[in-house]
């Protein structure tokens, strides 16, 4: 698994989690999908997909990306919409799975983002001292 040096590892004062430390060895990658968001989604919720899809845009652009050890979880939100399959076939259960930003849903989802004035956020992130 690809590990994203210099990624956010999670949304600065909360936990939620944008990359995941380690491979789950045994049942292999979890599988993305499109999970709705709705509008009465908690405020919270939403600064996380706005703060990833930041994170994915400073740190990838309009480049094709590897899965790696991105947050299945976090990746589904933005998944089939923002974020959407850069190969064919492309296997939602793979780590090395390539990924892009449909930048032109990307800026109507988030226009904070793409904004030209947007400020760099500040995150979190794990140390990476206890790596395999």
């Amino acid at each position: 698994m690809l590990k994203h040096r210099g990624f956010p590892g999670r949304m600065t004062g909360t936990d939620f989690q944008f990359v995941i430390r380690r491979a789950n060895v045994k049942e292999g990658a979890s599988k993305l999908i499109k999970r709705e968001r709705f509008r009465d989604r908690k405020n919270v919720d939403k600064a996380a997909d706005t703060a990833f899809m930041r994170a994915l845009w400073n740190h990838f652009g309009e480049e094709p990306f590897e899965r790696g050890n991105l947050d299945a979880g976090r990746l589904s939100w933005l998944f089939g919409r923002e974020v959407v399959a850069a190969e064919d076939p492309f296997d939602p259960c793979s780590y090395e799975a390539l990924l892009r930003i449909d930048v032109k849903r990307a800026q109507v989802s988030f226009p904070d983002v793409f904004a030209e004035d947007a400020e760099e956020p500040a995150f979190d992130d794990w140390d990476d001292e206890d790596e395999d």
